[in-house]
């Protein structure tokens, strides 16, 4: 079902990272009393917020992608900085800003993008521990001041169509893999196509090396979060569930399942070929970031 869309902006014109120019999807806003969804010129869903709850994480597969906090040390959580390209919703923003309380920067391309979270899903205003950067990720993220200083990468790129990310070459996760800390933790987002996904991983292992890589199972509607760490390091069965429940009690998020759906990336291309996604469209299912 597609929902009546309110609050939407026209579409805007950016400089690209091929020097053009970029034309921006209108945003738009739709709630159905309980969640606030987020669209960008269509009905796909690019994120959510529960109305009563603007600061949890409302999509399974965007709580999956704070899956770093299971190889972190809880009490340096507050001493570190995260860094999302892509704001969305500004569901994982939030999250980091006002739960995990860390350093939080957010890297979006498209002002309405911003304006629409400041209006409508609670974005805190910039501050000393918050900061929005209108930009190109591509660009800005080869800027030597963001270089080694980000410990939590939060990486949800994708177009309008929501049909695969926007930036996925090793080239790009390679500088990726230059902002972060020794023991920095990149999390992306993947549509569980089966071929969009192979390519991604194999671009992704290009940059950080096959054994850095870990990842969730498909979720029920096919996003696929791959977790890719800067310096490689394994948790063993006993460890992964001690550091789940760990992350549950501690930040209350529903990390049940993850022991069970979450392991080396190197055995998640079956088990994503094999799903069959369901797609959903405004419903708050299925989402992808632009």
């Amino acid at each position: 079902m597609i929902r009546k869309t309110r609050g939407g902006a026209k579409p805007a014109h950016e400089p690209h990272s091929d020097g053009g120019a970029l034309e921006l999807p209108e945003v738009s806003v739709s709630d159905d009393g309980e969640v606030r969804y987020l669209h960008l010129g269509t009905p796909w869903v690019q994120g959510s917020m529960c109305i009563k709850q603007p600061f949890e994480i409302d999509l399974e597969y965007v709580q999956r992608m704070m899956g770093w906090l299971m190889f972190a040390e809880p009490a340096s959580v507050t001493q570190r900085h995260a860094m999302q390209l892509g704001l969305g919703a500004a569901a994982i923003t939030k999250f980091c800003h006002k739960k995990l309380r860390m350093k939080t920067t957010a890297i979006e391309i498209n002002p309405q993008v911003l304006a629409v979270c400041r209006s409508w899903f609670k974005l805190p205003p910039d501050s000393s521990t918050l900061q929005v950067v209108l930009a190109d990720a591509a660009q800005e993220i080869k800027k030597p001041q963001w270089q080694g200083t980000v410990d939590a990468l939060a990486v949800d790129l994708y177009d309008h169509e929501a049909a695969a990310p926007v930036l996925d070459s090793a080239e790009f996760y390679a500088d990726c893999r230059n902002l972060l800390t020794e023991d920095g933790i990149m999390t992306v987002n993947l549509f569980g196509r089966s071929s969009s996904f192979d390519k991604s991983l194999a671009q992704m292992a290009q940059a950080f090396g096959e054994e850095a890589l870990w990842a969730f199972k498909p979720t029920r509607e096919g996003n696929t979060v791959v977790l890719a760490q800067r310096t490689p390091r394994a948790l063993d069965a006993a460890a992964l569930q001690a550091a789940s429940e760990m992350v549950q009690v501690r930040w209350d998020l529903p990390t049940g399942r993850w022991p069970k759906v979450f392991g080396p990336a190197k055995d998640a291309g079956a088990s994503t070929k094999a799903a069959k996604p369901k797609v959903a469209k405004a419903t708050g299912a299925s989402a992808k970031k632009a």
